[in-house]
């Protein structure tokens, strides 16, 4: 509490404090970026295996890897992470975005990651201040962000984070922090059968499947944070934002026709957008019909 009191007279420190601890949140999303996909594959094929009743190599056996341990390696050289290596963001910079044993390239994305989540917790942080909303925005934001970068790689929204986050919005509900209880309910179940109902029209007419069941999931959960009446926009502007990136990719050929494009990241930036600024925004657009 004594804290809180520090935070409210001294928004600086408030900020800075912020910031501070979304860069080392950052730096955990990397790890959860990276292994979460690892560690679900390892689990299915051993569940594969057991179903199959066939025994894993010694290979696999001793492959074991959490999202704790062991400690991050280099993946050219082996070479153990120090301490001083990885300070999120400023270790990039010292490095010259290179390993200190090898000097092979590190990815670009664990600084813009860092970065991204300080800057996004931040934005947080300004539109809530010092509240609970904003220590819930900042549990939405994270998990959007290692959602995101996954169903990137992966195009996979591990239910792993989807379902945590739908029952962290009826939590947040049950004291109305965004959205009553009963929006939320009912926002979680029209979002997941709003989507579901789109895949199953787009299978029934085109004989595919136009989207994954965890783009159903994170819908829900975003009808969960808050309530049924802010679904048509985060679908709109997802749509809308997906549209346009899909079709600058495919002008500038960083995709084909028939490639598959992940909805999952333009799903996430719609429902942060509309966490924070939703009601301003359909409140502005109510304006303009007057």
């Amino acid at each position: 509490m004594e804290l809180i009191t520090v935070f409210k007279a001294e928004q600086w420190l408030f900020y800075t404090a912020i910031v501070l601890f979304s860069l080392c949140v950052g730096s955990f999303l990397n790890v959860v970026i990276y292994r979460l996909p690892v560690m679900l594959e390892r689990d299915w094929r051993a569940q594969c295996r057991e179903f199959l009743d066939l025994q894993a190599s010694e290979e696999e056996q001793d492959a074991k890897i959490g999202l704790a341990t062991p400690a991050s390696t280099c993946p050219h050289c082996g070479h153990a992470i120090r301490a001083w290596e990885n300070i999120p963001v400023i270790s990039y910079i010292l490095l010259r975005g290179r390993c200190a044993s090898c000097r092979s390239p590190i990815s670009i994305q664990y600084p813009v990651i860092e970065a991204v989540t300080a800057i996004m917790s931040l934005a947080v942080a300004w539109k809530f201040g010092v509240s609970i909303q904003t220590a819930g925005a900042l549990l939405f934001t994270w998990i959007l962000i290692a959602l995101t970068m996954i169903d990137v790689h992966k195009q996979l929204l591990p239910d792993n984070l989807t379902l945590p986050l739908l029952w962290l919005g009826l939590i947040f509900a049950l004291f109305d922090t965004y959205t009553s209880l009963q929006a939320s309910v009912i926002g979680a179940i029209a979002g997941y059968l709003l989507l579901w109902t789109v895949f199953q029209i787009f299978r029934l007419v085109t004989g595919k499947e136009g989207m994954g069941f965890g783009d159903f999931k994170l819908l829900a959960a975003m009808g969960a944070w808050m309530g049924w009446t802010m679904l048509p926009q985060i679908v709109l502007v997802s749509s809308v934002v997906g549209a346009v990136a899909g079709s600058i990719m495919l002008v500038t050929g960083k995709t084909r026709t028939q490639q598959p494009i992940p909805f999952g990241p333009y799903l996430a930036l719609a429902g942060w957008i509309a966490l924070l600024w939703g009601n301003d925004i359909n409140q502005a657009y109510l304006l303009t019909l007057q």
